[in-house]
Formats: structure tokens, C-alpha cells, sequence
């Protein structure tokens, strides 16, 4: 079975009905979704914007966000070896945070679902693993 990591700025797309979630749900479709537990933290963060930008949604963001992080939604959490973490971030210029994901993906050999231009452009020399 194909396996993908969604990160944040995917996987909220999809949680809070954004429009431009299509694309991330054709991604992630039929893939076993694999996720460091730093995403709970970052979709918190992700619902608290929402909620202070449309206050007239927020049992809305808060339900959806119960949703996505549900642990009967299907997502295997499972965190990346810290050191790995710390040497790609500095061999890529990326945060430790985005490094987590790529880490993981790399690791898993699953792919990354992001909408994150860095991060993203951090895969691209990847992609001819």
C-alpha cells in the first residue's frame, strides 16, 4: 500500500473545507497516512487562527479539527529519530518542524503532502530516489 505524510498546511486545507483541498485529498487518497505528532500541535495552531479569523465558524474549525485528529481517522502517528531530524534540517535549510516530515516520509519511503513551498523544494532532489 502506497503510505503519505501530510503536514500542516496540507492536512488543515482539508480539515477546514478549504477549496484548494482537492488536490491534497487526490494525494492522499488510498494511502496509508503516516504523521509526526508535532502535526497536533501544528493543527492546533492552524484552528486558532481559524477561529480568530471567522468567530462565526468556530464550532465548526473545532469540530473539524476533532475530527482530523480522531485516532480512529486513520492516521499512524509516529515520530522520526530526533538526530535525523536535526541533520537534514541542517543539511536542507529547513526547520526542525518541516525536517520532521521529510524525515518521516524519507524513512518510509511515503510521500510528502505538503503546501509548503520549502519544504516542497526541499523534496524535489529527492524525488529520483
Amino acid at each position: 500500500m502506497r503510505r503519505a505524510v501530510p503536514d500542516a498546511s496540507a492536512l488543515a486545507l482539508v480539515a477546514f473545507g478549504d477549496p484548494a483541498a482537492v488536490e491534497v485529498r487526490r494525494q492522499i487518497e488510498g494511502a496509508a497516512l503516516y504523521a509526526p505528532t508535532l502535526l497536533r500541535y501544528e493543527m492546533l495552531s492552524v484552528a486558532r487562527k481559524e477561529c480568530r479569523r471567522h468567530p462565526e465558524r468556530v464550532r465548526a474549525t473545532l469540530e473539524a479539527l476533532d475530527r482530523v485528529l480522531d485516532p480512529r481517522n486513520g492516521i499512524t502517528w509516529m515520530d522520526p529519530n530526533p538526530v535525523d531530524v536535526v541533520l537534514i534540517a541542517n543539511a536542507t535549510g529547513l526547520s526542525t518542524y518541516d525536517a520532521s516530515y521529510l524525515c518521516l516520509a524519507g524513512y518510509l519511503e511515503a510521500d510528502l503532502v505538503t503546501r509548503d513551498r520549502a519544504l516542497a523544494a526541499a523534496v524535489e532532489p529527492l524525488d529520483g530516489r
